[in-house]
């Protein structure tokens, strides 16, 4: 039996992404391909669970892990999102759905021995309440909410987001819940951070991860930490918070809850300074660690 640090599910993404300028650039992403690639970078063993329609196996190329850990399923779709970016941040934007892979389900899941089970999803219907259950049961659960809150019209593919219907039912179930600043406030109606925060831990949640363009916090119950984030630059922004909360959950193994938020925010900085997953090592974050953040060693 194949045993990983962490196994991440979801579908490889093909993005149009269109800047605040109509620059466009077509790359091959998604939550799963930015996750498992900063896992990875930690020196962790990461597995990959992941569906693409036959034709886009190509797809499978793009991540950096090992391909031996890659479990992949054909689908009769493959995932495709348009993202127009309205502002130089990129943290206002329009996404149309040009297509969407097949959900997961349990019978998906590899017989592996894994710490954290990690559902990188980006459209509702990649998975459901009943996954997250079947999950809790073999090991800790990590949720980034994007994939419970963000809905695509099935007509016209214009994606949207709604409150999830079910979060006081599973919540529960979950051992690292992720939202970026907008989500927790459509979760909890609080556009407070760490007032939401506590709220989704009262609700079930045991570890809350909230990132913002400006900072990363986390709380569980009794402890709430915060690390700011200090890219020089942006052009890599796309997948901050997919870096995050992968780095996040793979150093909370072995580490206290500050010490790993440190981790997945300095990851994080380094990402975002350039395009892509990221491919760096452990040694890169240590030493961006040394120069940037000297006050939290």
């Amino acid at each position: 039996m194949k045993k990983y640090d962490t196994l991440t599910i979801g579908h490889i993404s093909l993005d149009y992404n269109i800047d605040y300028l109509d620059n466009q650039i077509i790359e091959v992403g998604g939550a799963v391909i930015y996750s498992s690639a900063a896992a990875y970078a930690g020196g962790y063993k990461v597995g990959v669970v992941t569906k693409v329609a036959p034709c886009d196996k190509d797809r499978l190329n793009e991540f950096v892990i090992d391909k031996e850990d890659i479990f992949y399923i054909p689908s009769g779709a493959s995932t495709s999102i348009r993202n127009k970016y309205h502002t130089p941040d990129k943290e206002r934007r329009t996404c149309i759905c040009i297509g969407q892979a097949d959900p997961f389900r349990i019978e998906d899941i590899p017989d592996v021995d894994c710490d954290v089970y990690h559902l990188a999803g980006l459209i509702y219907g990649d998975f459901d309440g009943e996954l997250i259950k079947a999950l809790d049961a073999k090991g800790k659960v990590a949720v980034d909410v994007q994939a419970l809150l963000r809905h695509a019209d099935k007509k016209t593919g214009a994606m949207y987001f709604e409150d999830w219907a079910e979060k006081k039912e599973i919540l529960p179930y979950i051992t690292y819940l992720k939202t970026d600043a907008a989500e927790a406030e459509i979760l909890t109606g609080q556009p407070d951070r760490v007032v939401a925060a506590k709220l989704l831990h009262q609700w079930g949640a045991k570890e809350v991860v909230i990132t913002h363009n400006t900072e990363v916090i986390a709380y569980d119950g009794v402890k709430l930490c915060t690390c700011p984030i200090k890219a020089r630059n942006l052009s890599g922004r796309s997948g901050r918070g997919d870096t995050t909360f992968a780095g996040y959950i793979t150093e909370r193994i072995n580490q206290p809850m500050d010490k790993a938020l440190l981790w997945a925010t300095a990851l994080v900085s380094n990402k975002m300074e350039n395009p892509g997953p990221y491919k760096g090592k452990r040694k890169d974050v240590e030493a961006y660690i040394g120069q940037f953040y000297p006050e939290y060693l």
